[in-house]
């Protein structure tokens, strides 16, 4: 979990481990090489890399990244660091986060107060936080959706292409469904496309299987006769999706099992966390007979899937990251100090003061204000003076964690497409002529989100790169059959660890505060003298135009006086 465990370890230890991991982050990108060595600093849209050197990597949140604020967490930062030493520098507003939000506050910032003074801090490597490698994978990033008017506004003041689709729904679909070993003894991979009666037949499951998936597609009954659309939406908001297919269907545990996986790859988390109320917004099999009105959305549906019907979306064809570098490369007053991680911020009255570390000894610098867009988990560490109840609301505040891993292959495979994988690993792969792109969920989805997301980011942060590339070569091996060869076709991969990725959005039936409040987020995101609070953790979203709109109303907040 962190790289300093002891409380045996020496002050001159502890700093000179530290400084050893900054260094192995310089190494891993020359544009982090200017900042985290101190005073030099990025501008523009530098720091937004690719792939790591000839063989791939891992990205995201590594040790490196993580062991200051592991540190501050277990207690132990303080007791060998000095309270800081001060730079002499001055700055009308300090930001800390360099992802999505932390850009966009900055942006927005100096757009209504052009010529002032911005200081962007960040624990790793790169800008841009989860949009890293988002260029590498292919057919685009469903991310790369938005819809807050904050974010559509951006967009067009900064020229990023974007084509509008309508009301797309979150959860992409998938070519394909690998009946894995894991769940079912073999490898069977199976379109989805046709009849369902078709590709049902050709599934390694149970024969009362198939005919209970099918009739869930085909000709589902009403599961609640004599109630109220707002009863039906009411009992549906109570369960999971595995638990509708199971105790109200009484479906076969076979059906159960080849759909655990469906809402893996989009939430972070699958059917057994996944709400039956949200599974019915996305149009999952088995709810055609309850008689719902699908031309809105249901008042207990969490708020991304209440935008599908609300808002209409703009898919940015360059992505996320597009966004970001043309942010980053319009903000001459701002300067980018990566592989720094804040480790106090205090208002005093006057102003605030930010510490960082820069890989050997706390330094500060001075500020008119300061948003704190990064983890809300971390922000009591950083904030010891906030209101208790405020603490304690930033506290519940536990990401899902999430692994991508991005694949340079030697040739283009006849392959193409992308397969939901039923049990193993890596739940979704895409593939497209020599790139490849998979994704893991590691949240222990039987737990429910929040124990489910702590119990696999401890598990994520024990698995070794080695571990999680032989299980990339391993997968691609058996979805791309003889003629893939996964010691030889691979030229790199790259694995982005996110042990706290997607901000816990709020949904049925785990928080019953929603729809109607309040909830833990309003206490969590408000203004604390000079101190404003963004993040998509804020709204909370796990969405790019959420983080957007997130940093719009601290800036406001704070620009208010």
């Amino acid at each position: 979990m962190s790289d300093f465990t002891g409380p045996s370890i020496s002050r001159r230890d502890f700093f000179d481990g530290v400084a050893v991991t900054a260094g192995a982050a310089m190494l891993a990108s020359p544009d982090a090489a200017l900042a985290a060595g101190g005073p030099a600093d990025l501008t523009g849209p530098a720091g937004l890399t690719g792939l790591t050197g000839p063989a791939g990597g891992l990205r995201g949140d590594t040790a490196q990244a993580l062991s200051v604020p592991h540190a501050l967490r277990d207690g132990r930062f303080w007791q060998y660091a000095d309270p800081g030493a001060p730079t002499g520098e001055e700055y009308d507003l300090v930001v800390v986060g360099g992802g999505v939000s932390g850009v966009s506050a900055a942006y927005a910032w100096l757009r209504r107060e052009p010529g002032a003074r911005v200081l962007v801090l960040d624990n790793h490597d790169e800008l841009g936080g989860h949009t890293r490698g988002e260029e590498l994978r292919p057919g685009g990033w469903p991310g790369a959706v938005i819809r807050t008017p904050e974010a559509r506004a951006l967009v067009e003041e900064l020229g990023v292409p974007a084509e509008s689709t309508g009301t797309t729904v979150r959860t992409r679909a998938y070519d394909s469904v690998m009946c894995d070993r894991e769940s079912f003894g073999s490898d069977v991979l199976v379109g989805q496309d046709g009849d369902v009666e078709a590709w049902a037949g050709r599934l390694p499951i149970a024969g009362q299987a198939r005919r209970d998936l099918v009739r869930l597609h085909r000709d589902p009954p009403d599961w609640f006769p004599g109630l109220s659309q707002e009863e039906k939406e009411e009992r549906l908001a109570g369960l999971t999706y595995s638990a509708f297919l199971l105790e109200v269907c009484r479906a076969h545990p076979d059906v159960e099992r080849f759909c655990r996986t469906m809402s893996s790859a989009a939430w972070g988390y699958g059917t057994r966390a996944f709400g039956a109320i949200d599974a019915w917004a996305s149009a999952y099999p088995g709810f055609g007979g309850l008689g719902l009105d699908r031309g809105k959305p249901s008042r207990f549906n969490s708020p991304t899937v209440k935008q599908e019907w609300e808002r209409p979306a703009y898919r940015l064809t360059g992505g996320v990251r597009s966004l970001v570098a043309r942010m980053a490369g319009r903000m001459p007053g701002a300067r980018f100090r990566l592989s720094s991680p804040v480790v106090s911020v205090r208002d005093d009255g006057a102003g605030v003061v930010v510490g960082y570390f820069d890989g050997h000894a706390v330094r500060t610098v001075r500020a008119g204000a300061a948003i704190l867009a990064c983890w809300h988990m971390v922000i009591p560490y950083l904030v010891p003076d906030l209101p208790d109840d405020q603490r304690a609301a930033l506290r519940q505040a536990v990401k899902m964690p999430l692994v991508e891993a991005v694949v340079r292959l030697r040739r283009p495979q006849e392959w193409r497409g992308r397969a939901r994988w039923t049990g193993a690993y890596w739940t979704a792969t895409e593939v497209d002529g020599t790139r490849a792109h998979l994704v893991a969920a590691p949240c222990r989805s039987e737990l429910g989100p929040a124990e489910g997301a702590a119990a696999g980011r401890r598990e994520l942060f024990r698995t070794s790169y080695a571990a999680l590339e032989q299980g990339v070569r391993d997968q691609l091996g058996r979805l791309l059959g003889s003629g893939f060869d996964p010691a030889g076709d691979v030229e790199a991969i790259t694995v982005y660890r996110w042990g706290h990725g997607f901000a816990p959005e709020y949904c049925r039936p785990w928080h019953p505060f929603h729809p109607d409040g309040p909830s833990p987020a309003e206490a969590a995101r408000r203004r604390f003298g000079r101190i404003a609070i963004a993040g998509s953790d804020a709204v909370p979203g796990a969405r790019a135009d959420a983080a957007i709109s997130a940093a719009h109303r601290a800036v406001t907040e704070l620009l208010a006086g």
